[in-house]
């Protein structure tokens, strides 16, 4: 059998009486590593053993190193030898390669012998109660979603100054760069360090080693996570909390989202993306108020949006998450109406015409691009663009008809049809006509304000100008 063994976080002493016998009676022992401070008393005792300190140095990451680890453990166990496999610290705690031995052995073929951890060695040297809180991060291997800054973090293995830089950057994401952090070496030694230091300094310290660990407080105040901002939210709508705010319900806001929504549009075309991130939280905003509305209504929640969309997610991206397989993105778009089409139905959700899907709250052009795409994938649909272009040119007659003989009514239908034969053609070419106009809208804007700008410098109006000078001008523009 195996026993794996935590040799705590100091030396001898530490130990519990079941793991020091065991190691005392021991035929086979391995070590992760020699660099631990039981060790040295281990040779004073004559307890014999083999490390694989010789497997990092072969390693090309620690990935590798602890997978080749824990293999040479399992198969020494799978060939019946009672061996001990020593750790440092618990061996259940921050341990990878534990973790992947037990994943792979069956529970009678192996035994934990607990260990103290230097988690708890860090709780008494910093005189933390982790009932308040505590997030456990392993160096190696975190990125900025899984911090949380409304609790304390400890971070650790934190090897050396490469992996302290690494961790800086990740925590740099989050915290503010002077924000106050302890840095713990050999926490509960007779040598142990603490240094109060600001983050951005934490790669600088010259003494970090395989011993050392990071402990973050809580930052309650940090703008960067999402908890903050329903806490926000909810204040606001409290009964303490802004008169506005607790006026607003699901119809009211509306307008307000439409907006918003236009406004990130608008610095996607200024390529403003600094802007971009402001105006994406006041999307984000929206959805949070809304979100906070149903709350106090009991429909729903935030948890409830994010659980809807991860779901649809995983449901309608088959070839990533399903073994589902694709050739291009047009198969993609096909499976994704095909699975949509599902799950109406299965919502018990019944429609009269296949049109029913597209929203008739769109813009026009939006919305009439929508509908030719539906229409054209059941068949109704000109086999090339030159009969969409043809039907233009038709519009364009029927439109001139239509202004000859003054029907205002007539004028009205046939620009419309005209409108949409122009959108038919943007289909046919793959282009999006709602952005082709915006461009224009853009395009317009800027040339005449060229000639605003020239008559200023002028000191002059436009109304004081003749049209011939404004057209003359407006060419201008166009090479500008």
């Amino acid at each position: 059998m195996l026993q794996i063994i935590g040799l705590g976080a100091g030396g001898l002493k530490l130990l519990t009486l079941e793991a020091y016998k065991s190691l005392k009676n021991a035929d086979v022992i391995y070590l992760r590593t020699e660099h631990h401070p039981a060790v040295k008393e281990l040779k004073e005792e004559n307890i014999e053993f083999e490390s694989f300190d010789y497997l990092y140095e072969q390693g090309e990451n620690f990935a590798v190193v602890y997978r080749n680890i824990s293999n040479k453990i399992i198969d020494l166990t799978k060939k019946k030898k009672d061996i001990i496999y020593a750790v440092p610290g618990h061996p259940l705690v921050a341990e990878d390669t534990v973790q992947q031995i037990t994943n792979k052995l069956s529970d009678d073929e192996y035994k934990v012998i607990a260990g103290p951890s230097f988690i708890d060695a860090i709780f008494t040297s910093l005189e933390i109660d982790p009932v308040n809180g505590i997030k456990v991060l392993d160096g190696l291997n975190f990125i900025e979603r899984d911090l949380e800054p409304s609790i304390a973090t400890i971070i650790t293995q934190v090897y050396n100054r490469n992996i302290a830089s690494n961790v800086k950057l990740t925590l740099m994401e989050i915290y503010p760069d002077d924000f106050k952090v302890k840095v713990l070496r050999g926490a509960g030694l007779e040598d142990e360090r603490i240094e109060e230091i600001s983050l951005y300094e934490l790669d600088h310290l010259p003494w970090i080693d395989h011993l050392t660990s990071l402990y973050i407080p809580a930052h309650k105040e940090n703008t960067k996570q999402f908890n903050r901002l329903l806490e926000i939210m909810e204040i606001l709508r409290s009964s303490d909390g802004c008169p506005w705010d607790l006026e607003q319900n699901h119809h009211s806001l509306k307008k307000h989202l439409i907006e918003e929504s236009y406004e990130v549009i608008e610095r996607i075309e200024k390529e403003d993306f600094f802007g971009l991130a402001n105006e994406l939280g006041d999307v984000l905003l929206q959805i949070v108020f809304h979100a906070q509305i149903a709350k106090e209504d009991g429909t729903f929640n935030i948890y409830d949006v994010i659980s809807e969309v991860i779901e649809k997610m995983l449901r309608r991206h088959p070839h990533i998450f399903a073994q589902v397989e694709v050739e291009n993105s047009t198969e993609v778009l096909e499976n994704w109406e095909a699975i949509k089409k599902k799950e109406k139905m299965k919502q018990g959700e019944t429609r009269e015409s296949i049109l029913d899907d597209v929203p008739i709250q769109l813009p026009a052009l939006i919305q009439a691009q929508k509908i030719q795409n539906k229409a054209s994938k059941v068949g109704f649909d000109w086999p090339e663009v030159d009969g969409a272009i043809t039907k233009v040119n038709e519009e364009i007659e029927e439109l001139l008809e239509s202004i000859e003989k003054g029907n205002l009514d007539g004028i009205k239908e046939e620009f419309g049809d005209l409108i949409f034969s122009l959108v038919n053609v943007a289909r046919f070419l793959n282009i999006d006509s709602e952005e082709c106009l915006r461009n224009t809208i853009n395009k317009f804007k800027s040339r005449f304000k060229f000639i605003e700008d020239k008559v200023c410098e002028e000191d002059q109006s436009l109304e004081e100008l003749s049209l011939e000078r404004l057209d003359l001008l407006w060419e201008e523009s166009k090479s500008n």
